[in-house]
């Protein structure tokens, strides 16, 4: 068996995700191969071969894919797909919206947001906002998987040495087309891929209290800024920065929650983290039952505390 996956980048270098999609790749076959669709993308297309473990970098490059449109990706996959028993992609905002459209084009069930491999077609993946964890098992001979990426170590971005494999690129599908982009600039560390990550709740009270207590903590650590449902929907934060269930998932190394409560929304996103260190001044707050650490103080005196220490 071999399996293919499905690289997400910027054309020059990969995304961090694929390389824990690599990993969950390995423990369903014994082969596997990584697709790069792209336009000018050769650096991503060279990455790729240096991962570990990866036998073959399949290369489709034509000017059609250069924003990634899910419409044009999935038919590339589809081009390819006979040759692989399985399709992984990671489980970020690119991967869900490619994964669907090739799952119901193979007329195959797709198994979504994996943690773990059991076999070959059987995986383990969390319901109920993470509080359950279900054993699936995948009866279709193709597999079209997305890979929940903080559920895999990284594989090693070194050391491996691929063939790059030119692929016929397939015409563009005039389904839809890119108009523009509005890029929010930031100088921290991307918050899916950062190691240590700040966030801050609604306690914080405002945009400016928000930046004023916790910018200053993230700078001393250089971590990235995260914030709770209810800071982002209350204004203090920007959408981007939104950890849990309907935000992003995270497991950092590091994650400090200030002032959130912990709500089972936000301890989806963010309790696979390595070492999980709470400040709330309410002892019942749930956030303590899943922390490592917790310090049961005000996060107005305890965090500026923290950073005159660091």
């Amino acid at each position: 068996m071999t399996a293919l996956v499905i690289a997400e980048h910027d054309n020059a270098s990969l995304k961090g995700a694929t390389l824990n999609t690599v990993t969950a790749a390995a423990r369903c076959a014994s082969e596997v191969h990584i697709l790069i669709v792209g336009h000018n993308a050769a650096g991503a297309a060279q990455a790729a071969a240096q991962i570990a473990g990866v036998v073959k970098v399949i290369h489709a490059d034509a000017p059609g894919f250069e924003h990634s449109l899910a419409e044009n990706l999935a038919a590339q996959v589809l081009a390819i797909a006979s040759n692989y028993s399985h399709l992984l992609f990671p489980a970020t905002a690119s991967g869900k919206n490619i994964a669907p459209r090739v799952a119901a084009a193979l007329d195959v069930g797709q198994v979504s947001d994996i943690t773990k491999v059991i076999s070959a077609d059987t995986f383990e993946r969390p319901i109920y906002a993470g509080n359950a964890i279900a054993t699936v098992q995948a009866l279709d001979g193709k597999k079209v998987i997305t890979v929940r990426t903080t559920g895999f170590d990284p594989a090693a971005s070194t050391g491996g040495s691929a063939a790059v494999e030119p692929a016929i690129a397939v015409a563009d599908e005039g389904k839809s087309s890119f108009l523009g982009s509005e890029i929010a600039k930031n100088d921290r560390p991307e918050l899916t891929a950062a190691k240590i990550i700040v966030s801050g709740g609604r306690a914080l009270g405002s945009a400016e209290k928000f930046n004023d207590v916790m910018a200053p903590l993230a700078d001393k650590l250089g971590a990235a800024l995260g914030a709770s449902r209810a800071a982002v929907d209350a204004g203090y934060a920007p959408n981007d920065w939104q950890v849990g269930q309907t935000g992003k998932i995270v497991a950092p190394q590091l994650y400090i929650a200030a002032g959130i409560s912990g709500a089972i929304q936000h301890l989806a996103g963010m309790k696979d983290s390595k070492v999980i260190v709470a400040i709330n001044k309410d002892p019942e707050a749930p956030i303590f039952s899943v922390a490592d650490y917790g310090l049961e103080a005000d996060l107005f005196a305890a965090v500026p505390e923290m950073v005159k220490v660091l």
